[in-house]
């Protein structure tokens, strides 16, 4: 391998753009300012890049109350913003509250649903226009902003305050001032776009030669720059074995100045080129706030790394420190201090102590984040690590601290409310960002409470304790707390902490951090790697494996290995990949360079790169290879292929970071600790002793917690607190019984879900890892049992109960997850008969479906698919409590031989596998064969576990060959997909030059949709009209009946209009119609079609939302007429066969059976789908047919095993009532239309979920969404409602509080996985309080609102809040809403959607 050319990195780069948020001052007192405003706001916006969807804008005007004008996702280009923005009315009103505005953004616009994109890293940028002094405070709103990284420009005129337009700002030099708003042209220069660049110069001995070049790529980039102070920043830093600063970002603040700089560089020569010490040093010496560096403020931080070292060396470097990005680490250091009665005298003392440890730390420049908590008998929070961003103010406040006092000293609960209260990262913690957590305790006492789990939780979160105590603590129970016994730090008393001051910064210091190019922290020894090299074998290799083995050998004499140390693996691959050796099968240096060289070149063709990377993750990458990954260690590949060696610098630069996530069952038992189970406890004890022993806790498969309970429940260790059976075992024999009375098991198992399955105490049910609950009770429950139950088998929870003969069987059949879980002994003894039985019944049950392919080419080979169905089965642990399977044979139709219940014996199974006879038929509906087999076979009554979280696993056997199915089968996983729902979307030109031929349009839609299966939810179709702009004829989930969709489209009438854009309705349909809230399915691999009917030339440019739709995957049908653009219509269709031309819109029939064929060709656009190969089809022509009739698209071409995960169809339906008093009559009614509208509802089987709503001045949840699972249930509860009575009414804070408390997922919400959110509100007034905003908000969110009022409503209001207007409606009182409900209810039933997951989980067979 030769040296390379010299590459040019740049490792941080800037964001695609900019979420840009205008707040004005719309008060009275600007009246005359505000046409300057908006000429401001038009000038800025026209600089900014709209149309390709970089930059978004949201105006909001305010006085007393904001209100909103657009949003961050209202418009999609620059010409929608532009006219709405001179269209803008002044709000006028008083007084001025920019507090409150500045709350409102954060609340309201500053989020995803609003269009933000923050969490993807975007930067938030406010420009707030102020003409007056806040009649209320800005403090806390500012600081909030801040908090959330907005960066605010405040401009103030000449009765502004400058002071708070400073707190406003996110720095000095954001706050600027006009003398009135006239003058607002002469700053707009200020805001434009800045960058903070670092050049790191490759100075080492090789590029003695090629340094000039290197000086003049700086100087020609710098020439294109726009430096200055407050535009872009520069700084130049060259290293060979050490780094230079030639000077800092801050250094130079013009463009001459850096370039007379730059000129005058001398090469500094040297050796070895330490590139990974040079990346930390930049990281650490000038992106950094003192050298110039203004990434706190958002400012993009881009570093540009020119070298020409080998590509050995740069290997070596980068494997010792990995790339390092630009973003500072920001320690997080929490003081918990010691406030009982004990340590009064001592207070002055650790306060002392606190401030001195706060000098020494980064504060001001956002380095280091600092929080004080104070206890004895509880915790108080003095202040979060989110709360002061300065030094001084956090000085101030710990001298201002008072003694608490108290007693007892209750360490564990203190230490347990740190893990759930303050290392959270709504508290300031960063700790899921990778930074380190620091926690340092000063007690003065021995704990009153235990503190092993809260210790323990701590430890697991990643926090690293410092336990310092005086001669009054308990020496065993520091080191304990702390995360090593070198941390539990001892002095005689308080005065005495300057001692060990010294002491603890050192070890604060330590706390080096390696930075991944993952942004990964390593808490663990930076000398510690695994390191698999996965190598190309193939043909084209052969004379380049010589120095593949050599470089590895090299790499290789370069690491420290060892068993505790550096572990190598080497893997080769052409169409399959082979292990050489994995991590764990060597541990000494000589043994693996021996076996390197003695590695021979496999040949074989084709490369399945893609396969070997995932046979690495699968199989390499794993704990019982030798992984490390569970302890932190870094996971490093490194591909060796054969590309140019340029190409492989360039990804060892990027090296992958491979991580394996192994299954992590879940297992929590409920021990029944009342009074009347004393003597059995510690039968108790040795079961879950015996059950443990059988589980894998030491590889981290399995986790385990337990919980004691009788009136309340007490956890005794969480599912995250121990990591070892050892301490697990130790910690169930020391339990000591509870006692106490009555015995409530619902509210234990309520109290289980919300608190223990958990991601934060350790459960991963949100990683698909199955979570088991043994309940051992010994009597009959004081409380109902039955909400917490459903909700536990809602959270797919697999529940074991098992009772005694106190206990109620019918109780425990409720609880368990099917009869067969609910178990009886005499006593507790008698536990150890029932073990065995309980650990057969394995979370690893299957429902497995085979789909044999029948057809008329299958005739020779089906023999050999029948022998390998029966060899599968013999090796299934095959039961109703089990492994189930069902087979099922196709070619045109569907024929299930059995079902999943049918037999529950491997003996039947195979007895009937024999017998089967081949079937014969063709063509091949695999498609309609995998829609049957979803439909009819993975269904409760077929026998399916869907609902139980059993895995549904369906093997496809098809026309390939049976040994290369079962070659595939053997070294593969099992892939999920599911049958594909295609989306087609018309948009059709609907401006004044296309009048007359919009009949023969209507015309087209219609014949085009007869073809299409929409009734069985197959496809799905949207209609959108346009012109100037476009206009939502209906949504793809607006419709789920051929009927329906023909009946719409029959009745719309042409919109007119003039001129026609064409690039602004693309624009529109990716932004809002080619989404999951409208019922794009695009995101779980649906075919996305537009076609488009357009009679003329675009007024403005297609290119960039043409090539966006494109990037979208939407396969574009451009049909034009002799008026249209063909070369037009070519950059819009997704390829230039799909650009179609009639004379006129009456020849359009000429061209369906075209288009029909085609229908959307998308087996040939290889680029963007994956269709499954089967290699005894039809041909190409009848592939294409079928996939257009069918819709399916699969995961993995060459892999013919395909799972089907099934989600019933459904709806979210919240119900918010008028609880005032007006309606204290009227309330009677409303239950009985609640409860009739419910009984309409799928809710037993979970396809549609419900709550009910009741407000007046403040909202109240009579039950969320996820509370019942059953219609009995819901209409109970309903019946049993009382009138909430209160006034005012307020609909506005009752409409806002449903956005963020009930449309949400851990409220039950499934908006996020499609399921249409629908909100019936009933309301007999109108609202005390704007509705505007709130509505908007919840229309954002896709949320489907009917509003009905009665006489007493305000229609207009009613007409804001509904989603249409056709959704508003009104009664003459609620008597009268029987009336309506058929109206309801059909509207409800048109948003029947099938929903399917939208992630895909990987499962081994």
């Amino acid at each position: 391998m030769a040296t390379p050319m010299i590459p040019t990195v740049t490792v941080v780069t800037e964001p695609t753009g900019r979420d840009v948020v205008f707040l004005l001052d719309g008060s009275d007192g600007t009246r005359t300012g505000f046409p300057a405003m908006q000429d401001f706001v038009q000038r800025v916006v026209e600089r900014l890049s709209v149309d390709d969807n970089k930059d978004r804008v949201s105006v909001v005007q305010y006085s007393r109350d904001p209100a909103v004008q657009f949003y961050l996702n209202t418009y999609a280009t620059k010409v929608e913003i532009l006219d709405t923005v001179r269209g803008l009315r002044h709000k006028g009103g008083r007084p001025l509250n920019t507090g409150a505005a500045l709350q409102y953004l954060r609340n309201n616009v500053f989020t995803a649903s609003a269009g933000s994109r923050r969490l993807e890293g975007v930067p938030q940028v406010l420009i707030l226009l102020s003409g007056g002094r806040s009649s209320d405070s800005v403090d806390a709103p500012a600081s909030a902003l801040k908090q959330l990284g907005v960066l605010t420009f405040a401009i103030g005129t000449k009765g502004s305050d400058s002071r708070e337009l400073q707190k406003i700002s996110h720095d000095d030099n954001s706050a600027l001032s006009v003398s009135d708003f006239t003058d607002l042209q002469r700053i707009q220069q200020q805001l434009q776009r800045l960058w903070d660049i670092v050049f790191l110069l490759d100075g080492s001995d090789g590029t003695r030669n090629g340094f000039p070049a290197m000086r003049d790529f700086v100087e020609k980039v710098v020439e294109k720059l726009n430096v200055g102070e407050s535009k872009d920043r520069v700084s130049v830093v060259q290293y060979s074995r050490d780094a230079e600063v030639h000077f800092y970002l801050n250094t130079y603040t013009t463009k001459e100045d850096i370039v007379d700089s730059v000129r005058g560089l001398r090469h500094r020569g040297g050796r070895p080129l330490n590139t990974g010490a040079a990346l930390q040093y930049v990281r650490d010496n000038v992106f950094t706030n003192i050298a110039g560096s203004r990434s706190l403020q958002g400012v993009p931080q881009i570093m540009i790394l020119l070298n020409g070292g080998s590509v050995q060396e740069q290997l070596t470097s980068l494997m010792s420190t990995g790339l390092v990005m630009a973003t500072p680490m920001i320690p997080t250091v929490v003081f918990l201090l010691d406030g009982s009665d004990g340590t009064r005298t001592g207070f002055p003392a650790m306060q002392d102590f606190v401030q001195r440890v706060v000098e020494r730390l980064s504060v001001d420049d956002n380095k280091d984040r600092v929080s004080v908590v104070q206890y004895s008998r509880d915790p108080a929070v003095q202040f979060y690590l989110n709360t002061y961003a300065t030094k001084v103010e956090i000085l101030d406040t710990v001298r201002g601290l008072r003694h608490k006092g108290g007693r007892p000293l209750n360490t564990g609960a203190a230490l347990q409310y740190l893990r759930n209260n303050v290392f959270t990262a709504s508290a300031g913690s960063r700790r899921l960002e990778g930074v380190p957590q620091v926690l340092i305790l000063l007690s003065g006492g021995r704990s009153s409470d235990s503190v092993d789990a809260p210790a323990s939780a701590l430890k697991q979160l990643g926090v690293l304790t410092f336990a310092i105590g005086t001669k009054g603590s308990d020496s065993r129970e520091l080191q304990k707390i702390s995360h090593d016994d070198n941390s539990a730090l001892s002095v005689s008393d308080f005065t005495d902490l300057q001692r060990i001051q010294q002491q603890l910064q050192s070890s604060l210091e330590a706390l080096v951090i390696d930075v991944t190019p993952e942004s990964t922290t390593v808490l663990v020894d930076p000398t510690q790697r695994d390191i698999v090299f996965l190598l190309d074998g193939s043909d084209g290799t052969r004379n380049g494996f010589p120095a593949m083995r050599d470089f590895v050998e090299k790499v290789v004499e370069k690491l420290n290995v060892g068993e505790s140390k550096d572990r190598v693996s080497v893997v080769q691959y052409s169409r399959d990949a082979e292990v050489h050796f994995y991590l764990n099968t060597y541990t000494t240096k000589e043994d693996i360079v021996d076996s390197v060289r003695g590695l021979r070149h496999r040949g074989g063709r084709p490369l399945n790169t893609g396969a070997a990377l995932q046979y690495v993750r699968d199989n390499v990458f794993t704990n019982i290879a030798g992984s490390r990954s569970l302890q932190g260690v870094p996971q490093i590949m490194i591909l060796l292929n054969g590309g140019s060696v340029q190409e492989q610098l360039t990804s060892l630069m990027s090296t992958r970071i491979v991580m394996a996530t192994p299954m992590i069952p879940t297992v929590v038992f409920l021990l029944d600790g009342s009074d009347g189970t004393r003597t059995g406890f510690p039968a108790m004890q040795d079961f879950v002793q015996r059950v443990v022993e059988r589980l894998s806790v030491d590889d981290n498969k399995d986790r385990v917690s337990v919980v004691q309970y009788s009136r309340d429940p007490a956890v005794q260790f969480y599912l995250n607190t121990y990591a070892t059976k050892v301490e697990i075992l130790d910690t169930v024999r020391g339990l000591r019984h509870k006692g106490g009375r009555p015995l409530n098991t619902g509210a234990a198992l309520q109290y289980l879900r919300n608190n223990v399955f958990t991601a934060s105490a350790g459960s991963r049910r949100l990683e698909g890892v199955p979570q088991v609950l043994i309940l051992l009770s010994g009597g009959r429950s004081s409380d109902s049992v039955d909400a917490p139950a459903s909700a536990l088998k809602q959270l797919g929870v697999l529940t074991f109960a098992i009772g005694t003969k106190g206990s109620d069987s019918r109780e425990l059949q409720k609880i368990s997850h099917d009869d067969n879980s609910a178990l009886s002994v005499s006593d507790f003894t008698d536990l150890q008969r029932i073990q065995q039985q309980l650990q057969c019944v394995d979370p690893t049950q299957r429902d497995i479906v085979f789909l044999l392919d029948g057809s008329d080419g299958t005739r020779n080979g089906f023999p050999a698919m029948r022998d390998f169905v029966e060899k599968v089965v013999e090796k299934l642990n095959v039961g109703e409590s089990k492994d189930r399977v069902s087979v099922v044979q196709y070619s045109r139709d569907a024929e299930v031989h059995f079902y999943l219940n049918t037999y529950t014996t491997k003996e039947d199974i195979v007895d009937s596998v024999r017998g089967l006879r081949h079937r014969g038929g063709r063509p091949l509906n695999t498609g309609a064969a995998l829609q049957y087999v979803r439909d009819n076979v993975f269904t409760n009554i077929a026998g399916s576990r869907s609902l139980q979280g059993v895995p549904q696993i369906m093997i496809l056997l098809n026309g390939g060959s049976v040994q290369e199915q079962l070659t595939s089968l053997m070294s593969t996983r099992i892939v999920m997909a599911t049958p594909m729902i295609p989306t087609v979307v018309f948009l059709l030109d609907g401006s004044d030059g296309t009048r007359t031929g919009f009949p023969a349009m209507q015309d087209f839609v219609q014949r085009v949709v007869e073809r299409l299966s929409v009734d069985d939810n197959k496809d799905r179709v949207s209609v959108v009209q346009y012109s100037r702009d476009p206009a939502v004829q209906f949504y793809l989930n607006t419709y789920a009946t051929k009927v329906e969709i023909l009946d719409t489209v029959r009745g719309l009438r042409h919109k007119g209009g003039r001129p026609l854009n064409t690039g602004a309705a693309l624009q529109y349909l990716r932004n809002n119609v080619f989404t999951a809230s409208a019922g794009s399915r695009r995101l779980e691999g649906v075919p996305q079609v537009l076609i488009l009917l357009s009679g003329g030339r675009s007024s403005d440019s297609v290119d960039a939302p043409a090539s966006a739709l494109k990037q979208l995957g939407v396969l574009t049908f451009a049909i034009g007429t002799k008026g249209s653009d063909s070369r037009e219509l070519q950059k819009i269709s997704h390829d230039d066969n799909s650009a179609l031309s009639v004379s006129d819109f009456t020849d359009l029939q000429r061209i369906q059976q075209q288009l029909q064929s085609e229908k959307l060709n998308v087996g040939e656009s290889k680029d963007r789908v994956s269709v499954v190969q089967f290699t005894d089809l039809p041909s190409v022509q009848e592939q294409l047919t079928s996939l257009m009739s069918t819709g399916l698209v699969m995961a993995t071409p060459m892999i013919p095993t395909v799972t089907v995960v099934t989600e019933p169809t459904g709806r979210d339906v919240v119900f918010l009532l008028d609880g005032s008093d007006g309606t204290r009559t009227g309330f009677p009614a409303m239950q009985d239309f609640v409860q009739r509208v419910v009984e309409r509802l799928s809710v037993d089987d979970n396809k549609d979920r419900v709550s009910v709503v009741q407000y007046s001045r403040d909202p109240a949840v009579q039950f969320y969404l996820n509370t019942y699972a059953t219609k009995v249930e819901i209409l109970d509860t309903v019946r049993g409602l009382r009138h909430k009575g209160g006034r005012p009414l307020n609909t506005g804070a009752a409409l806002q509080y449903l956005r963020n408390n009930v449309f949400t997922a851990s409220a039950g919400s499934r908006r996020l996985e499609g399921v249409p959110q629908v909100l019936i509100l009933l309301s007999g007034g109108r609202s005390s309080d704007s509705v505007d905003a709130p509505a908007s908000a919840l229309k954002q969110l896709g949320v489907l609102t009917f509003a009905i009022g009665t006489k007493g409503s305000d229609s207009r209001e009613l007409q804001k809040i509904s989603h249409d207007d056709n959704s508003a409606l009104s009664v003459s009182d609620f008597t009268d809403l029987q009336r309506i409900q058929q109206q309801l209810q059909s509207s409800l039933e048109a948003l029947v959607i099938d929903v399917t997951p939208e992630s895909t989980t990987v499962l081994g067979m």
